[in-house]
């Protein structure tokens, strides 16, 4: 799984080409979190990105037992911030 945060002195189509890269290359999960619309566009392989915000449920590896939102996300980063 990858995990890019885009930050603002970043472009985002780089930011996306390095998730890209990495399910080239044997990730099975690639989220790209933007602060400024608080949103998250989640990439899968061989699927099209999902664009989800708020409440709705993040996908996560089969192997981890998790419930995560596209808020509950963002409240860990206000807190970390």
């Amino acid at each position: 799984m990858t995990i890019e945060i885009l930050s603002p002195e970043q472009k985002p189509n780089k930011v996306i080409g390095n998730i890209l890269y990495c399910l080239k290359h044997g990730s099975r999960l690639g989220w790209f979190i933007d602060p400024d619309d608080l949103s998250i566009l989640v990439f899968l392989r061989e699927q099209q990105p999902l664009l989800l915000m708020g409440d709705d449920l993040l996908p996560v590896l089969p192997e981890i037992e998790l419930t995560l939102t596209v808020n509950q996300v963002f409240g860990w980063l206000k807190m970390a911030g």
